[in-house]
């Protein structure tokens, strides 16, 4: 179900003439991409690109260890992620490749996305189910914890104050903006190829005027132009 989703928001995306595209979901970067980049862009779009979210946050958090000086013989490496997510140990496998010596624990968090597109993010209640979701990795005494969901940010003030100051917080957000620039750097050939007018125009398989409410939320800044996709 959730490649299938994912095909047809890519395929919608490539006909509005796309050259790049970033899956900016953890559950469906885990479940989808690996399928849509080996099988389905050779045969219908040899010429475009997919990437992504979750080996951009794995590179990120590594090199964060690597720069800090807090580093340990055992480094320990905290993961929150959607249940579907957290179920296919794709960070764990990621992180492995990056660097061996990790104690990765993973802590799946139900409850958080449905909160934070609610609009509960500053409810006592969803800091107390916070907590509770943290609380066993920050027992672990974890080094760096991974936000591995894209809602997570909107809570990262609650999710630093309870991990603590010893506990380094990557933003897969930033991180995934970090590596595109880096990306498109290397790959000269797209980054000509990407018309550069200043301009974002969304599209929703939802109700526009929500999506508009909660993207205002996630970017910071107002959402102008919302159009319903149909896929």
């Amino acid at each position: 179900v959730i490649y299938n989703y994912t095909r047809q928001a890519i395929d919608f995306l490539f006909k509005q003439g796309c050259e790049l595209i970033i899956i900016a979901c953890n559950t469906a970067s885990a479940k989808a991409l690996r399928k849509i980049q080996r099988e389905y862009l050779p045969k219908n779009y040899p010429e475009r690109r997919v990437l992504g979210v979750i080996i951009p946050a794995a590179e990120v958090a590594i090199e964060t260890l690597q720069s800090s000086h807090k580093q340990k013989a055992k480094i320990k490496v905290g993961v929150i992620g959607t249940r579907a997510t957290i179920e296919t140990k794709v960070y764990e496998q990621e992180l492995g490749k990056l660097n061996h010596d990790l104690e990765i624990y993973s802590q799946s968090c139900p409850l958080l996305v449905p909160l934070v597109e609610e609009g509960w993010t500053r409810k006592p209640e969803t800091k107390m189910i916070l907590k509770k979701y943290l609380r066993p990795l920050k027992d672990k005494k974890i080094n760096i914890l991974i936000l591995g969901c894209t809602h997570y940010p909107l809570l990262l003030a609650d999710i630093k104050r309870i991990v603590g100051k010893n506990t380094m917080v990557i933003n897969t957000a930033q991180a995934v903006g970090q590596k595109l620039k880096n990306y498109l750097v290397r790959h000269s050939d797209i980054e000509k190829k990407i018309k550069k007018q200043q301009q974002r125009l969304f599209y929703t398989t939802d109700e526009p005027v929500r999506f508009k409410n909660l993207g205002t939320k996630f970017l910071g800044q107002p959402i102008l132009r919302v159009k319903k996709a149909k896929l």
